[in-house]
């Protein structure tokens, strides 16, 4: 490769090099340049030449230096620098920006070329321009530019359709995505594989399966990217009979356990409180990541598996493996379960040693921990110092401890804040009630019943499904 190059480079010496050849060369240059010093010289020796009028080969050098993340001024720098641009240069830096870190530069270059004589947008550039709106989290921007799209003709394009789609899934507008997908006369994989994603991620697991059954239908083969959508929708309906079915489908289509398809399968099996299942995938990857690890250890640690999760987590640490938010609020649900305060203590402090930032749920969970262990006021002075306020949820498990260990003066102090911030949630008058009965005192737990009355909160009966056949 080193002499290849050199060889190329020595044809660069020509004055005027115009032909075909030397814009092919350029063009294997550019591509094989193996740095950005590399990159420059080329760069340099283009300007010397004619071919520096050759707008496709401009734009290529723009591409290369686009993908070095510390020459992107450069790539813009060239661009407008470039003695003419048509709607591939165009295109090239504004999708660069798109998928940057400078989304609102992509937005802006597009209204600069929109005032310009160089190029009109095509069915290429809208999608960046839509990609980039997503990035920047400007919904009524987006929408602007799916005006301009049905101005200009794109609201048929396949490309624009499914950016369209992706914009409205990515705000939560489901309901617009589809309307979008319903309007499109023709629609491919990656239509259909954009409108699946959005109800999975927005947990509309059956108008998912709906949408699936509609797309085998139409005679689009599904790939391993619809798997991934299928796998969360299975888990979240927690339809074990569906999930296993698109396990062997995977199997089936020898697609491995490639790393982000295994982790969605381990994340359904849990969901379908099959941690058997869940285990022996996650044995099977090769490569395991943090989320193949957290997923395992939060699944068994909302088991009550104390044991399996720490054994798992003393093992992730072991190998090397960078703990996240969700390893810890595995590690301590199992604790909490577990009542292993102490435990639960130490892997709370360990979170800074690891650059990770507790939140509400961190706390919670190490509030669950303590009352399960019946450490009821070390649970109120830890509430107390929290960064934040504690909500219903953190709150609620303290006055369950309560109920478990029959502590009145606690109960009754968290019982007041609960019913000041939900008081119309019967859960709270029937806890406190329980602690009164528990601890003899008949009386009071009358009141409070009579209490729920005269507010008209009454509490509503236990349901709950199970899958039978389909």
């Amino acid at each position: 490769m080193k002499n290849l190059f050199k060889k190329l480079y020595s044809t660069l010496t020509c004055s005027n090099p115009t032909n075909s050849s030397f814009i092919s060369y350029y063009f294997s240059l550019i591509n094989s340049s193996p740095n950005c010093k590399h990159l420059r010289h080329l760069h340099a020796r283009l300007l010397r030449t004619s071919l520096y009028n050759n707008v496709v080969l401009s734009s290529k050098l723009v591409l290369a230096y686009s993908h070095h993340n510390n020459l992107v001024p450069h790539s813009l720098s060239v661009f407008f620098h470039m003695p003419q641009r048509n709607i591939y240069s165009w295109n090239i830096i504004i999708g660069e920006f798109s998928r940057s870190n400078s989304p609102l530069k992509a937005i802006d270059l597009f209204l600069q070329m929109w005032q310009s004589s160089d190029a009109r947008p095509d069915d290429f550039t809208l999608p960046l321009v839509l990609r980039a709106c997503v990035s920047y989290g400007q919904v009524k921007l987006g929408v602007s530019f799916h005006g301009l799209c049905v101005k200009l003709g794109f609201e048929r394009s396949l490309y624009v359709a499914s950016a369209l789609v992706y914009l409205y899934v990515s705000f939560g507008k489901v309901f617009d995505a589809r309307v979008v997908f319903d309007g499109m006369p023709k629609k491919d994989a990656v239509l259909w594989t954009a409108m699946l994603d959005g109800y999975a991620k927005h947990e509309e697991p059956m108008l998912g399966l709906e949408l699936f059954r509609e797309m085998v239908d139409a005679g689009i083969a599904p790939d391993w990217v619809v798997m991934l959508s299928l796998l969360l929708v299975s888990g979240q309906l927690g339809w074990l009979k569906q999930g296993k079915s698109v396990h062997g489908w995977c199997v089936r289509r020898c697609l491995g356990m490639e790393l982000n398809l295994g982790n969605a399968i381990v994340d359904m099996y849990l969901k379908c409180a099959t941690l058997s299942y869940a285990h022996r995938v996650f044995n099977m990857i090769n490569q395991r990541d943090v989320i193949s690890w957290s997923s395992l250890i939060l699944g068994y640690g909302l088991s009550g598996n104390v044991s399996i999760a720490l054994e798992l987590f003393d093992n992730m640490v072991a190998k090397g493996v960078k703990p996240n938010q969700v390893t810890f609020l595995g590690i301590l649900s199992a604790c909490a379960h577990g009542g292993l305060a102490e435990r639960a203590s130490s892997c709370f402090e360990m979170m800074g040693a690891y650059g990770v930032t507790p939140e509400l749920k961190h706390y919670a969970s190490m509030v669950d921990c303590l009352a399960r262990a019946g450490l009821l006021e070390q649970a109120e002075d830890f509430i107390k110092e929290m960064p934040m306020e504690p909500d219903a949820a953190i709150l609620g498990a303290i006055l369950a401890g309560c109920r478990v260990h029959t502590n009145i003066e606690v109960g009754e102090r968290i019982a007041r804040k609960l019913i000041s911030l939900e008081p119309e949630k019967p859960a709270y008058y029937v806890l406190l009630s329980n602690i009164y009965a528990a601890a003899g005192k008949f009386d009071a737990a009358e009141k409070v019943r009579e209490f729920m009355k005269e507010k008209n909160v009454y509490k509503v009966p236990g349901c709950s499904s199970i899958e039978s056949e389909n």
